[in-house]
């Protein structure tokens, strides 16, 4: 099952915090951060914080993976309408890539609209989480502060809101050096905060030993997948970072679309036509199965009728409730549909004790995913 999924995608205790720095040969103790995540007085809001260095966040984000193309296409125009549309309902925060095709494109015409047309109380909340996949070459000063501006140019911004970074092989210690050299640009004021995307646990632990002010840590996470509530959890409550999580609805899965489907008849169900789809679909197939995942959407759905809900919104809702989690994505189709109601929806949402019973009657039938695929981030590293 990890061999399928890793070609689909491409023993230390947490509770000692002694740890062995990468560059030198000795134990140097990491001195545990008091907690960092601040809900803003009408909770739709959280703060992500490291030492001096913090950032407020919509905690229902919207992500643009969608406009890199398999989910029908984007016109620029319809798009950027769309994201204003988002971000006059208060649901201002994107989540966007250097690799996400148009994103930091759409991204900068969609800033410089709020800038020209909406009031500047607006566009003081307008925030654009981006990330960096680099290729893997040497992590030079200069290949590090390029790759930064290109993203600051195709946004419109003199300083990054947040740089997530991405590392793909771990046995290639580069990754350390481009995260000096973006806290270097961090102090030349090109990035407002540093933060990680799919790393593990183990990794998280290094590099905040060497120093870098790692804000959060980018993971998919869901009702199905909840590998981040194990190590990776553990020691962000330990340190402070946040969680800012993505799958959350399984690219629609969590949802009444795929409600009392089967998928094994050919033609049957709603087709999987589009990568996330698909993706997720495999983490069911890892977790326990079509047949359980029908049993966990019914108890979702029963959940969402009891509330006026939908079942996204549930899905949603029980993650934001999890422990070092400061937001969860939503994927935006832009201009192609939207689900402004359900997102504002979660801020209002309370699961109540028989709930959060009732779903986990469910989860607890599942496979531990942390066991059969590992760490976060590892479906994307293992051969």
């Amino acid at each position: 099952m990890v061999e399928l999924l890793n070609n689909s995608f491409r023993q230390f205790s947490l509770n000692s915090i002694k740890i062995t720095s990468f560059r030198a040969n000795e134990a140097r103790t990491l001195t545990p951060r008091p907690f960092q995540c601040l809900l803003s007085e009408d909770k739709q809001r959280a703060i992500v914080k490291n030492g001096k260095d913090s950032l407020d966040i919509c905690r229902v984000v919207n992500g643009m993976w969608q406009t890199s193309g398999g989910w029908g296409r984007i016109e620029r125009d319809s798009a950027v309408d769309a994201m204003l549309q988002y971000a006059d309902a208060g649901l201002n925060t994107f989540d966007l890539a250097d690799i996400y095709g148009p994103a930091e494109d759409l991204y900068g015409i969609f800033i410089n609209r709020v800038r020209r047309e909406r009031p500047p109380e607006l566009l003081e909340t307008v925030r654009g989480l981006t990330k960096w996949v680099p290729p893997p070459v040497k992590m030079t000063r200069s290949f590090v502060s390029e790759s930064i501006d290109v993203s600051r140019r195709r946004m419109d911004v003199a300083a990054l809101d947040m740089l997530q970074f991405h590392w793909w092989d771990y046995s290639n210690p580069g990754y350390l050096d481009a995260l000096k050299h973006l806290t270097d640009l961090k102090g030349e004021g090109k990035i407002k905060t540093i933060a990680l995307t799919n790393f593990d646990t183990e990794r998280l632990r290094i590099i905040l030993e060497n120093g870098i002010p790692v804000v959060s840590n980018q993971v998919q996470h869901s009702i199905v997948d909840m590998r981040p509530q194990q190590k990776m959890a553990e020691l962000c409550q330990l340190t402070g970072v946040k969680l800012i999580t993505y799958g959350t609805v399984m690219g629609g899965l969590l949802s009444e679309k795929f409600l009392d489907t089967n998928l094994t008849i050919p033609f049957a169900g709603p087709a999987l036509n589009t990568p996330s789809l698909q993706k997720y679909k495999r983490m069911v197939d890892a977790w326990g199965g079509w047949s359980l995942f029908q049993e966990l959407l019914r108890t979702l759905k029963t959940v969402a009728n009891k509330h006026g809900v939908s079942i996204p919104t549930v899905a949603v809702r029980f993650i934001l409730d999890q422990p070092a989690v400061a937001g969860s994505m939503i994927g935006v189709r832009l201009g192609l549909s939207q689900h402004i109601k359900d997102a504002n929806a979660v801020f209002s949402l309370v699961l109540d004790e028989e709930d959060i019973s009732n779903i986990l009657q469910v989860t607890n039938k599942g496979r531990d995913l942390q066991k059969v695929i590992g760490d976060c981030g590892d479906e994307y590293r293992r051969a």
